[in-house]
């Protein structure tokens, strides 16, 4: 019987190719688009999973309050990590590392390569469990010169050789030996690092370093399984404030590794979000577009059983069974929808290469992993029993003496208004899937049309290592000579990224209870005409910093800050209570957070020190020749030192990854949304042609024109898409809106924006139609009306 079924299932499929193609190709993209996106959640779910101890790994975060607003910051001091276990019950081990993946050069024989990677403490190794391949992964960090690295890093300077107590210079200044090797991090890992290396070597170079005033370190913790996480943070909460006997608004608290991607967002000290949104808005619309995708395999199921009359009334007076009725109709069904899942299954590997480079990602499917497999016959299994119950129980019901009297059978109650529906609905997502992509795109271009108070373009910056900083006046000096270079300056930072510390500034009038967050940098001489910030009052450093050691620029932001002393000769005092003369004030200029107003911002003369170097190169230069000549100036000055550059606009652009990857994906999603839901318009039209086509002709023969019947044919179509509108705009509007209030500086949505994505589904969904309805009117009226 089963193989009877299959027999008539594909000689129906094969009888209406058309009809089969669509139904098919419109499911099998919907399970393609949708399984896209649930491996993508997927990855986005499991991240830092790789490491053995992810649930009961933490780092501590704190919580600061200025000016009556918390900020929440992952830096800690150097002593912390040393009495946490000692002093607070739960606390397994704890270890610390510098901020983040810092760059260092690392040099074997003529290869010098600057690579990325931390210092940190050995406890590391306990807490994340790093899966070495050689050497010793009991205690890597013996030595104090030791370093251990990754296969890629083991690779470049090492070839096939094994590496372990092998040597590498780090930064021109001393040799590390490698003692052990570990696999290279997952992407989806927040470590990214290609080397460690003891903390101890750098914890000493400054005095603050281990004070428990200065900030500086993350702090990372595994807790006891049987510790409560509760306990363990109201006993860290003032911890810091103990230690340093003074009353201040610092609180410490726990943040879990399974949500450091995911919900690392925060807003005055609470969690508030992250990159769980988007994992939630994509699953949303991964579960949409299934569902449009299974609609429209449903719709035109059912839409086309009907035409299936007269057969059902020759297999019921042959003998055929209601019961075996309804077993071939379903069986078609779903033998249908897993030829769909199967075409999807190849679309998925077609499109895998491209979607990966589309999100950045190494993402892989395994068909055969239990819970793909049970969402993909899950799929199959669901859609075609919904999509073959309706004709199956349905047409079983016919009177056969009826049918084959070409009775004319009346569809089941409510139908047409179910089809309807399904349609409306499919419309009422795509419009809403276009007006958020249109949103979408419009933020991020807000924001970076957004005036930064400095001019990005053309302008690089180098991260220094060693004694470069040294060769600062000589660099200069020959960059300027080159032809290519307008100018160039030191800072701790790039002009995106500036630290924040409060260091207790003060000023006459200051009101002494409050104590705002305060950002600063320390820079050369030239920082200003190099980023083209603009001087709104006083003047610009010397050109000699010695005679500026006692004197700062500020920006607006700060000035407002400091009321009637935030002007040309005011007297700032930092925390050792130091005078401070203003000899500038800048104009605001955007960093850190674009969507946010301008922070105060304290600028020193102090070179000595800095990490960073930024070029400016002319305006018209060919920046490939600039940068051919700015590589052999630094490599002739810096010997020894490698030309590793960064474009301050890539810097921007990256600022806004999660938003462009969003709008990208919106839009792609949108598109196939309603290239789904035109499939299965235009099997509807086609169904709706035959259905009338007798009564097309009859109206050619009374004088119609084409254009007259292509209207008719298409109208009924055209008020379902404008039914979708109505529904869609506030939809969007409201979710829309939502999304919008996570960002301080937003773009307005216009009304236009609605008009505009109405429009182009009508005209969509009218070009669908447009075409059946065309081909049915231009129909010989005599071919139509011969049976009468």
């Amino acid at each position: 019987m089963i193989k009877n079924y299959i027999k008539t299932a594909l000689r129906s499929l094969f009888k209406n190719r058309a009809f089969s193609f669509l139904n098919i190709a419109g499911l099998a993209i919907g399970v393609a688009c949708a399984s896209l996106i649930f491996l993508w959640v997927q990855d986005e779910l499991s991240y830092n999973h790789n490491f053995e101890k992810h649930n009961s790994v933490y780092t501590i975060y704190e919580n600061q309050t200025y000016e009556g607003k918390i900020s929440t910051f992952h830096a800690t001091p150097g002593p912390m990590a040393k009495v946490l276990k000692a002093e607070i019950p739960g606390i397994k081990t704890a270890a610390r590392t510098t901020g983040g993946d810092g760059d260092e050069l690392f040099a074997l024989g003529d290869k010098i390569i600057t690579e990325k990677g931390r210092f940190a403490d050995p406890e590391i190794f306990s807490i994340l469990k790093l899966p070495f391949v050689s050497g010793n992964a009991t205690n890597p960090f013996q030595q104090l010169h030791s370093v251990v690295i990754n296969e890629t890093m083991a690779k470049k300077f090492f070839g096939d050789i094994n590496p372990i107590g092998k040597t590498l210079k780090v930064n021109n200044e001393q040799e590390y030996t490698v003692t052990a090797v570990f696999k290279n991090l997952p992407k989806n890992s927040s470590f990214q690092f290609q080397w460690l290396a003891p903390m101890a070597n750098i914890d000493h170079k400054q005095p603050w370093m281990n004070i428990w005033g200065a900030n500086w370190t993350r702090t990372f913790i595994e807790l006891e399984p049987s510790a409560n996480l509760t306990s363990v943070n109201q006993k860290l909460q003032h911890f810091i404030a103990d230690k340093t006997k003074k009353t201040n608004t610092t609180v410490c608290f726990l943040f879990a590794m399974n949500d450091w991607n995911l919900r690392d967002n925060f807003v005055d000290g609470r969690m508030s979000g992250g990159r769980i949104q988007y994992v939630n808005i994509f699953s949303f619309i991964a579960v949409i577009i299934l569902l449009i995708a299974c609609i429209n395999f449903m719709n035109l199921s059912t839409a086309r059983s009907e035409q299936r009359a007269k057969e059902v009334g020759v297999r019921k007076v042959v003998g055929a069974g209601k019961g075996k009725l309804i077993g071939q109709f379903i069986s078609e069904a779903v033998i249908m929808a897993f030829i769909a899942v199967l075409v999807a299954i190849g679309l998925i590997y077609a499109a895998m290469p491209s979607f990966n480079n589309l999100v950045q990602k190494d993402l892989g499917v395994d068909i055969v992993a239990p819970a793909h497999l049970a969402y993909l016959i899950g799929i199959a299994v669901i859609t075609g029993l919904l999509a073959g119950s309706y004709p199956a129980f349905y047409l079983s019901s016919f009177n056969p003496i009826a049918v084959l009297k070409n009775i004319k059978i009346k569809s089941a109650s409510g139908t047409g208004l179910i089809r309807q529906s399904l349609v409306v609905m499919q419309f009422s997502v795509s419009i809403v899937l276009i007006i958020g992509t249109i949103i979408i795109y419009q933020q991020i271009q807000h924001i970076k049309s957004r005036q930064l108070g400095f001019n990005k373009s053309n302008l690089i910056y180098i991260n220094l290592q060693g004694k470069q900083v040294d060769q600062f006046t000589t660099v200069y000096n020959d960059l300027k000579q080159t032809g290519v270079v307008a100018d160039a300056a030191l800072s701790d930072n790039p002009a995106l990224q500036i630290g924040s510390n409060t260091d207790n500034y003060s000023w006459d009038g200051k009101d002494p209870v409050k104590n705002p967050l305060i950002s600063w940098q320390n820079v050369s001489p030239q920082f200003l005409s190099t980023m083209d910030m603009k001087l709104l009052a006083g003047r610009d450093f010397y050109n000699e910093a010695a005679l500026d050691s006692n004197n700062v620029i500020i920006n607006e932001a700060f000035a407002k800050q400091m009321g009637k002393e935030g002007r040309i000769g005011g007297i700032i005092r930092d925390g050792s209570k130091k005078a401070l003369a203003i000899t500038g004030i800048v104009k605001d200029f955007l960093y850190n957070d674009m969507y946010a107003s301008a922070a105060p911002l304290l600028l020193y003369c102090h070179p000595a020190g800095t990490s960073v170097l930024s070029i400016r190169f002319k305006n018209g230069t060919n920046l490939q020749d600039a940068l051919i000549k700015t590589g052999a100036v630094i490599k002739a000055d810096s010997p020894g030192y490698s030309f590793e550059y960064q474009f301050i606009d890539d810097d921007f652009n990256q600022l806004f990854k999660t938003e462009t990857l969003t709008a990208m994906l919106a839009g792609v999603f949108a598109s196939l949304a309603i290239f789904i839901s035109c499939l299965g318009l235009f099997g509807l039209a086609a169904y709706t042609a035959e259905r009338r086509i007798k009564e097309i002709g009859i109206r050619k023969v009374l004088g119609a024109s084409v254009s007259g019947l292509a209207g008719l044919l298409s109208k009924d179509f055209l008020k379902l898409v404008g039914l979708s509108c109505i529904i869609a705009f506030p939809v969007a509007w409201f979710f829309i809106n939502n999304w919008l209030q996570s960002y301080q500086y937003r773009v307005t949505i216009n009304w236009w924006v609605f008009i505009i994505s109405g429009v182009l589904a009508m005209a969509i969904a009218l070009t669908t139609v447009s075409f059946q309805a065309i081909k049915a009117a231009l129909m010989n009226p005599v071919r139509s009306l011969r049976s009468e």
